[in-house]
């Protein structure tokens, strides 16, 4: 069929793309293995509640703002959404926490009282340098399809600009660069954390990635009714310009013959015909083979040991004791060096750090009460999302119930160094790697695609194109990286790839909605 094209996936990326390419008059067709969209932003059942299991942190709203703009809709009118003046709250052991802010002066301020006035000027110096390296990469690095380094990099930036070369810092570690900034090892684990955002070692990742400290510091946002919501909303935007969606089907080989992918064949048989194809998934199952040999040479493989981390994630429905939650909250572990070795060995981390998302929490107070409970759920609990960094092994290691047991006593014992308790036996469902390599496969379980180690990985990572005329690559696994607004980029990059391809077909249909691909942000005044 002219003009048309098929989506193997209903994550982010995927939604994204199906959009777009649906507002722009071409006739598209998105496949989905699971009942319902959203990918990682999806929710499950716990104690009769339903809990976030993805992701929770909502920035770079603006992003979605012209996203919904260019199919004709409008982000504000789709999902009620709002800043969150908490951006998170962190602790150490009972006497010893310290919130970060949307207002960056309140943040100052609270370093300043937790850790000295030296530390206040190094956060204003950190936040400076974030900053930079942010606004030199946005349009020369994330929101390009892909970019090589360094003289295509170079370019984007600007032939005269050397000195912004250098100062994205790629040949040193984001812990090495922390600590020029902060002697206070508390706030090198707080700002170097930032490296799990994309599921890698502080200890191994560039200091470019203290631009994810500036994504954050921009805003973090809230959704009523969750991620899930979003992803919805999307899907809602993608059926008004006319894209059909079929859920619960999977696809079992994408066709691809001399000019390139020319379909795909469900799982039962079926074979939809298409000009372009945008996979969803994770490049590691297309280069496995999991869709069919004639795709297998799309893109390379990724090591086993390039893997991102995976994750333990708790969803639980539980009454808490001892420590004022926030929306968002962060337990460190005592010695984080010895955490990430024990990942890199392929350990599960004894005395983990550990990432609570109090989903009934409030934070537009400091120290926000639960929201009342439903009438369905018992008095006082509350829905939590609980997670703990992970080796990406879930294809080659199935926990035994007593090793869940045990990292389940390991996250509790963490919480309660801090003060926070929760009730004995509470309710709750324990996703392991294994689960997410069933989801997700050929990954191990690795969430985010490769990991960001070494000064070549951000230029590593596979972009929208594949070595296959009219695949490509879409999600949170392909470049500029992980996360829900950079899946939402790689959506879009796709889907300006395969408008190329699909230009050069025969006529399609007339667009149902007007809009373009290139608006400029209120906000920021960037073209995207």
């Amino acid at each position: 069929m002219s003009g048309a094209a098929v989506v193997i996936g209903a994550g982010i990326g995927g939604l994204v793309s199906a959009a777009l390419l649906a507002a722009r008059g071409h006739d598209v067709t998105v496949i989905e293995k699971e009942a319902s969209v959203g990918g990682k932003a999806r929710q499950l059942c716990v104690d009769g509640q339903r809990i976030d299991a993805g992701p929770t942190v909502f920035t770079m709203h603006d992003v979605f703002e012209e996203i919904f703009a260019s199919c004709g809709g409008d982000l504000r009118s789709a999902l009620a959404i709002r800043p969150a003046p908490v951006i998170a709250r962190h602790a150490w052991s009972k006497s010893e926490r310290l919130d970060l802010f949307a207002d960056p002066m309140r943040s100052e301020e609270a370093i300043g009282d937790f850790a000295g006035a030296e530390a206040a000027r190094g956060y204003r110096s950190f936040r400076t340098e974030a900053r930079r390296i942010y606004n030199i990469l946005d349009e020369s690095l994330l929101r390009q399809e892909k970019v090589y380094w360094p003289l295509p990099l170079m370019q984007r930036i600007g032939l005269t600009r050397f000195g912004d070369l250098a100062a994205i810092r790629p040949y040193e570690s984001l812990w090495k660069v922390l600590g020029a900034h902060f002697r206070d090892e508390r706030l090198r684990q707080l700002f170097g954390r930032y490296s799990t955002y994309c599921g890698s070692s502080p200890f191994d990742s560039p200091a470019t990635l203290m631009l994810i400290a500036h994504v954050e510091a921009k805003g973090v946002w809230l959704i009523e009714g969750g991620m899930s919501a979003l992803a919805e909303a999307l899907k809602t935007l993608a059926e008004k310009n006319g894209a059909r969606f079929r859920l619960g089907e999977g696809v079992a080989r994408i066709e691809a013959g001399p000019r390139g992918a020319t379909g795909v064949i469900l799982d039962h048989g079926e074979r939809i015909a298409a000009d372009a194809v945008l996979c969803n998934a994770d490049p590691a199952a297309l280069a496995s083979g999991r869709f069919g040999e004639e795709a297998r040479s799309a893109v390379g493989r990724t090591p086993r040991s390039r893997r991102s981390l995976s994750a333990l994630v708790w969803l639980g429905h539980a009454k808490t004791q001892g420590f004022a939650l926030s929306r968002h909250n962060v337990f460190f572990s005592p010695d984080y060096r010895a955490e990430f070795a024990q990942l890199r060995r392929g350990e599960q981390v004894a005395d983990p750090s550990v990432y609570l998302c109090a989903q009934d929490r409030d934070p537009l107070a400091d120290d926000a009460a639960p929201a009342p409970a439903p009438e369905s759920a018992p008095a006082g609990r509350e829905r939590f999302q609980i997670i703990v960094n992970a080796p990406a092994n879930g294809d080659t290691h199935e926990f035994t119930q007593k090793e869940l047991d045990q990292c389940t006593q390991a996250m509790t014992r963490s919480l309660a160094r801090c003060g926070l308790e929760l009730e004995p036996q509470f309710p709750h469902r324990l996703v392991t790697p294994a689960d997410f390599e069933a989801l997700f496969p050929s990954t191990g379980g690795a969430l985010y695609g490769r990991a960001s180690h070494g000064w070549a990985a951000s230029f590593l990572r596979q972009g929208a194109s594949t070595r296959i005329p009219g695949l490509y690559c879409v999600g949170g696994s392909t470049h500029p990286g992980a996360g829900v607004p950079m899946a939402a980029l790689s959506g879009r990059t796709g889907a300006r790839a395969a408008m190329e391809r699909l230009a050069s077909m025969r006529t399609f249909r007339p667009a149902a909605t007007a809009g373009g691909m290139s608006t400029r942000s209120v906000e920021t005044g960037a073209t995207a």
